[in-house]
């Protein structure tokens, strides 16, 4: 059965539903949550040093396989030599569209060094993204854009607007991720992804789902303290997590906003509009 959201995302696995749930956490990737909202990274420490190794040895790779085939082509002759030509110059397109989806991987990493958090308030209902362009799926990226190491995506989204789904990561171990389809206020039109939980071994992906659904509308049942910081260490969550990350001020102060009407004061103080 098809996913109900259009367009789908490729590689969809199936839709996750809202609603109670009971499971337990104990996860790296939930940082700290306190009576109002809760931060999720999506990078941990390993994460980051494991794929940026692999990410430089697959660049390091493709330069090499570039400039020996860039040789074989300068070396064949293109009319004697047709099928020769023709192989080596595919293959030299071939590695050059390689190292355009692998660079941003070796930014992301580079420049996440805080776990890039997503913050769920349960009062407001609202959920904070402060990210590099590169989490949000766009494959075809302009070159520009590798120039501009501070480019990020900062944006606030509502929770009812958000909606889970698992997709394969298309590896032999099994491995899914979860992600958050935006969709357009009471439809099913996907405006925009964001990743939340990136890997994950086959029903292991539904954990961190179950744990913010539970939060954000069942709040007994989440253990606010299963977190790398207790509720009573927000500030040192915050300046290990948040400061110097590029957070706007009205947005950190919004994290604890009991309210939307506290939240409009919030954002006046600070000349917010829509």
């Amino acid at each position: 059965m098809p996913s109900k959201y259009r367009p789908q995302i490729f590689g969809w696995f199936g839709d996750l539903g809202k609603g109670p749930y009971s499971l337990p956490l104990h996860d790296r990737r939930l940082s700290y949550a306190n009576n109002n909202y809760c931060a999720f990274i999506r990078k941990i420490p390993s994460d980051q040093a494991f794929y940026l190794c692999i990410y430089i040895i697959a660049v390091i790779l493709l330069c090499s396989a570039v400039v020996l085939l860039s040789i074989l082509t300068y070396l064949c002759n293109p009319i004697l030599e047709t099928h020769i030509f023709l192989v080596a110059l595919s293959g030299v397109i071939l590695c050059f569209v390689a190292m355009y989806l692998v660079i941003p991987e070796i930014y992301q990493n580079l420049f996440s060094r805080r776990g890039s958090p997503i913050i769920f308030n349960r009062k407001t209902g609202k959920v904070y993204v402060n990210e590099s362009d590169f989490f949000n799926f766009k494959f075809l990226r302009h070159p520009a854009v590798f120039l501009q190491p501070k480019k990020r995506r900062i944006k606030e989204y509502d929770w009812d607007d958000l909606h889970g789904v698992i997709i394969h990561n298309m590896s032999r171990n099994a491995l899914t991720s979860t992600v958050l389809m935006v969709c357009q206020p009471g439809t099913h039109q996907v405006i925009d992804h964001i990743m939340l939980d990136p890997i994950r071994a086959g029903a292991g992906s539904t954990f961190v789902w179950g744990w913010i659904n539970s939060f954000m509308v069942f709040y007994k049942s989440a253990n606010i303290d299963d977190g790398e910081y207790k509720s009573d260490q927000e500030a040192e969550f915050k300046a290990h997590r948040i400061d110097g990350q590029g957070w706007p001020e009205w947005m950190v102060e919004a994290f604890n906003a009991t309210s939307l009407e506290e939240l409009a004061e919030i954002k006046q103080q600070h000349n917010i509009t829509e």
